[in-house]
């Protein structure tokens, strides 16, 4: 099992974001916006087309979606249940 992260931030502030959480996962950026229109979580949020819904999906080795969450935009994911999650698909 592989977990990523992505938003529409820069690499840059992705490093930096990295370092001061400790996080062991890669968080990929997504500035042109093609994975949030992919996934068909963009939204117009105060005037910003484009702007990602705050969301997590599983994918398996196949490409193929086997959870999706969906969040409010001041809500928190829970990093647990995204795990029990996955390792439920992993077998």
């Amino acid at each position: 099992m592989r977990i990523f992260a992505v938003s529409r931030d820069s690499p840059y502030s992705h490093r930096r974001y990295a370092e001061q959480q400790w996080l062991t996962y890669p968080l990929l950026s997504d500035w042109s916006g093609r994975a949030v229109e992919a996934f068909g979580v963009s939204q117009t949020l105060d005037g910003l087309e484009g702007t990602p819904v705050r969301s997590a999906f599983l994918v398996d080795a196949h490409g193929v979606i086997r959870g999706a969450w969906r969040y409010a935009d001041d809500e928190v994911p829970d990093v647990d249940v995204l795990l029990d999650a996955a390792h439920r698909i992993a077998g």
